[in-house]
């Protein structure tokens, strides 16, 4: 066990002198922003608000904060990064977006979150009383949501699970693609997390209870580390995977396409018309969960979602469920 040193050998002294420590090495706040300030001090300012909510209360994930910022410096080049931010208006965001529509053709959902980053950011302006009158409230907003992401059915999944056996009991058995597509159902981890397991992740200490840990190196991501039980069924499977495979850092230590061809085995043995995919498979482990009546708040966790991000996500797998009942 590692003893706590006090920071001071006098305890009394320690109480005294702390909070002047604390005030001299805190960082140094910046001057408030003001109406006056250029539009690129704002969106910078901005920018940091938005890594603080991220870092402290999950508010924004990091592609939410690139795609704004980047919508917002698009715009400062066309407007004037040097324009005081209090004298914009609205005519001007509408001109802007005109230009994204019909000079720039941006696509429809592009165009949606470009409105929705000015909402936000002057939103975001108008709470401060930076800017006297929100000039993008007048703005339309119109959700754009993408295409229903494709899923497998009850009876494609067992139609998969069998072709998955078949492999796993051939004169050459491939046991890969039956512990690789199980895991996938179970748990919903994307391909990258997938590529990233180490054996230590998968803990069978309890034969009863085992669980996948799903871990991440760089910090930024750390708020998508979660803890994944696993059905006790799958085990005798992986055993026997790690006794032919013999797998030491990687538990799948193949390449991404190589990944992808092993879900594609299990297509053409099960003579499957949906293609399976590691995305499909994510798919297919959400609405699953959302048809046993799991709590969309603990589906949104176990795949290692933001709430920013769930907006959309829920959405569609509420429509998949839906269309599914």
């Amino acid at each position: 066990m590692i003893e706590q040193l006090p920071l001071f050998s006098n305890p009394v002294r320690e109480a005294e002198l702390l909070p002047t420590m604390l005030a001299t090495t805190a960082k140094p706040m910046g001057a408030p922003l003001t109406g006056s300030a250029p539009l690129k001090a704002a969106i910078v300012a901005w920018r940091e608000y938005m890594e603080n909510e991220s870092f402290t209360n999950d508010k924004f994930s990091i592609h939410t904060i690139k795609a704004f910022s980047g919508d917002l410096n698009l715009f400062a080049q066309f407007t004037g990064a040097g324009k005081n931010v209090g004298q914009l208006t609205t005519r001007e965001l509408e001109s802007w977006l005109q230009w994204q529509r019909t000079a720039k053709k941006c696509s429809p959902k592009t165009y949606a979150r470009r409105v929705t980053s000015l909402k936000s950011f002057f939103r975001w302006l108008t709470q401060r009383q930076v800017v006297g009158k929100d000039p993008a409230a007048p703005l339309i907003q119109q959700s754009v949501l993408s295409p229903l992401p494709g899923y497998l059915r009850d009876d494609e999944v067992e139609k998969a699970l069998q072709a998955a056996q078949r492999l796993r009991q051939a004169d050459k058995p491939d046991l890969r693609p039956h512990v690789l597509f199980t895991l996938l159902l179970q748990t919903g981890i994307k391909k990258s997390e997938c590529l990233a397991l180490i054996p230590n992740h998968v803990d069978l200490t309890n034969p009863d209870e085992p669980v996948v840990w799903i871990r991440y190196s760089d910090t930024k991501h750390r708020y998508k580390e979660r803890k994944l039980k696993l059905d006790p069924a799958w085990i005798p499977a992986y055993r026997e995977y790690l006794a032919q495979y013999e797998p030491r850092d990687k538990v799948f230590p193949w390449s991404p396409r190589r990944l992808e061809y092993l879900l594609e085995d299990i297509t053409n043995a099960g003579d499957l018309t949906k293609h399976i995919s590691f995305e499909m498979c994510r798919w297919t482990c959400a609405v699953r969960d959302a048809r046993a009546g799991v709590d969309e708040n603990l589906i949104r966790q176990k795949l290692g979602l933001s709430k920013i991000q769930w907006r959309e996500i829920g959405m569609k797998l509420k429509r998949l469920v839906e269309g599914a009942a």
